[in-house]
């Protein structure tokens, strides 16, 4: 059994990025910048931004953190937008979910500019994705692509299962697992809470993606031998006995089902880290866009 760590790979790609913005900073260049869009106080949204903005520093890029209050209207966040995808000293930016309830998410996710949406939740960006053209691919995804190519796990001809089915993971991965090329080339069954019999399917799958959300809900009576797991559920579980008052787990029961997989992510430190490393290889893919267009 391998762990496909998400951890070494994230500093591995960060590595990759730095070394590229320093041969720009050697040639007079302009280093790629981020903006993310912060609106309230959310606690795990606070820490999120924050990795964001501390990762941008590390490896060279500029980075501007535009923080809101929890009151902010919808017309307020939009006009916000707006000088965003009109400043061209900022390549790609993000505005940070959930939003207030007085916001509508979809009405502000398509009023950011393709260009700059390094998220890759707009419309116009999965619709090309959809049809493998070339543009950004949402960040958690895009991350577990990374991880599948550098660990050379096969995916051609594979049954890929995928567990859940959210703009921002099952679906996406749903539409790429089954692209031409690699990782790609495997047949993909979608499943999700209307699904009956979801054991007989899983029990078949050869990779199984879970998005779900749902501490421990895969359980090892539920794979084959050799299965490939792929993990991207995060839940704050509490436990007074811990620390911090609570442990993170995610939607596999990691002990049992280990023991069964050929490939596995851990859960913290699997596709966490690859979410952000791949945020940032999309602003570096925002800036050579840029850059080739004369802007």
């Amino acid at each position: 059994m391998t762990i496909l760590d998400g951890k070494k790979i994230s500093n591995q790609i960060k590595e990759e990025i730095t070394e590229e913005v320093k041969v720009m900073k050697a040639n007079g260049e302009k280093v790629p910048h981020l903006a993310a869009v912060l609106v309230g106080n959310d606690g795990a949204s606070l820490t999120y931004v924050g990795s964001k903005v501390r990762a941008c520093k590390r490896i060279g890029f500029e980075s501007t953190l535009v923080q809101m209050p929890s009151t902010t209207s919808e017309l307020e966040l939009l006009k916000k937008i707006d000088e965003l995808n009109n400043n061209d000293d900022i390549d790609g930016f993000i505005v940070q979910l959930p939003l207030p309830k007085q916001i509508d998410t979809q009405k502000v996710l398509m009023a950011i500019d393709p260009n700059k949406d390094v998220d890759g939740f707009h419309p116009m960006n999965f619709g090309k994705m959809a049809l493998d053209m070339s543009t950004f691919i949402p960040a958690t995804p895009f991350g577990i692509l990374e991880l599948l190519e550098r660990y050379k796990v096969e995916t051609k001809g594979k049954h890929t299962v995928v567990i859940g089915r959210s703009h921002i993971v099952g679906r996406p991965m749903s539409i790429l697992m089954g692209r031409k090329g690699f990782p790609g080339n495997s047949t993909v069954t979608l499943t999700h809470s209307h699904t009956k019999n979801i054991t007989q399917i899983t029990s078949q799958a050869d990779i199984i993606i879970t998005a779900l959300g749902v501490p421990g809900f895969l359980k090892a009576e539920m794979v084959k031998d050799d299965v490939v797991i792929i993990d991207v559920g995060i839940t704050r579980v509490p436990d007074e006995t811990k620390e911090k008052g609570y442990y993170i787990t995610g939607d596999v029961d990691f002990e049992n089902v280990s023991k069964k997989a050929s490939f596995i992510t851990p859960v913290p430190g699997g596709v966490g880290p690859m979410t952000i490393a791949m945020l940032l290889k999309n602003t570096l893919l925002a800036r050579e866009r840029h850059r080739s267009s004369g802007s």
